[in-house]
């Protein structure tokens, strides 16, 4: 980030590019969703809890996916859970992330051989991290939303915004010209 606080006459503020500013407000306000569908969730609450402390990163959890911008799969998904995980997904705001945790949230795990179970949740969301073990420490899930804070640092926001916005075609103005 190039961004530079100057001491002025009347205080301090800050020079940098806007993408790089609005990212640093982005990547340290980091709303993770708290749900969790089997065993790892008990890892992800303690996430929030005094021994792990993620909120000093910026990072809390919201109970809401209108409020949320990361989806923690944490556990054992089964196909009956997946529509409603992915009903939640839609309804989170853009950008949004999601992390799969654990084995059963990245293969199916133990339970892969079931019937019933999701052999992991790139097979119905797009997945940006994901973290292994049964289940992974605290630490790891840290580790985690570290990694997506350093892709929100990197991307393009404003550039994106801008490229994805796009021109209505309006008959009567058409006419016009």
């Amino acid at each position: 980030m190039d961004a530079m606080v100057e001491q002025g006459p009347e205080g301090s503020f800050v020079l940098g590019k806007v993408d790089d500013l609005l990212n640093l407000a982005r990547k340290n306000s980091l709303w993770y969703m708290l749900f969790g569908t089997a065993c790892c969730a008990i890892e992800l609450m303690q996430t929030g809890g005094p021994r792990s402390d993620a909120d000093r990163f910026g990072m809390v959890f919201r109970a809401t996916p209108r409020q949320s911008d990361t989806l923690i799969l944490a556990g054992t998904i089964t196909y009956k859970m997946a529509s409603r995980i992915r009903l939640l997904y839609e309804q989170m705001a853009e950008p949004k992330y999601v992390i799969a945790m654990g084995s059963c949230a990245n293969t199916g795990g133990l339970f892969q051989e079931s019937y019933a179970v999701v052999n992991g949740g790139d097979l119905f969301l797009p997945v940006d991290v994901y973290i292994p073990g049964c289940p992974p420490r605290s630490e790891s899930l840290i580790e985690g939303l570290m990694l997506i804070q350093q892709k929100i640092e990197k991307e393009p926001w404003l550039k994106k915004a801008w490229t994805n916005t796009k021109n209505p075609k309006d008959p009567q103005i058409e006419g016009l010209l």
